[in-house]
């Protein structure tokens, strides 16, 4: 049976999507873009984009029960690859032992002009 997580400290769903979805110990958390929850806003740069990417999937794997510790794949979605090697320095920053498996690309455009997104599943 599927549980619909949502928290307040993540940016609400911009579509018919929930912000994240547990089914049997699995957490799937859906494409997170930089949106501060607090202010509606997304800051400039690239690293602070990511770190607030990450802020939002620390917060619903909070909400969830589940740490980063949990995480095991992260798919990042760069607007520009040319921003790969700066969100790397901020994203390793969040697993600096046994990280989990990624996958990154880069894409045309990702929603509301953001630079990055990144979605993520981690497992209990």
């Amino acid at each position: 049976m599927k549980k619909i997580i949502f928290t307040e400290k993540a940016p609400k769903a911009i579509g018919p999507y929930s912000q994240a979805v547990e089914v049997n110990g699995t957490l799937y958390i859906s494409g997170q873009v930089p949106v501060n929850p607090e202010i509606g806003k997304m800051p400039e740069g690239i690293k602070e984009q990511t770190e607030q990417v990450m802020k939002n999937i620390g917060a619903i794997l909070e909400s969830a029960g589940y740490t980063f510790e949990h995480v095991v794949k992260s798919t990042c979605l760069l607007s520009d690859m040319d921003n790969f090697q700066a969100m790397n320095e901020v994203y390793g920053s969040y697993y600096k032992e046994n990280p989990p498996a990624r996958a990154a690309y880069g894409v045309v455009k990702l929603p509301l002009g953001a630079l990055i997104e990144i979605e993520t599943i981690a497992v209990k």
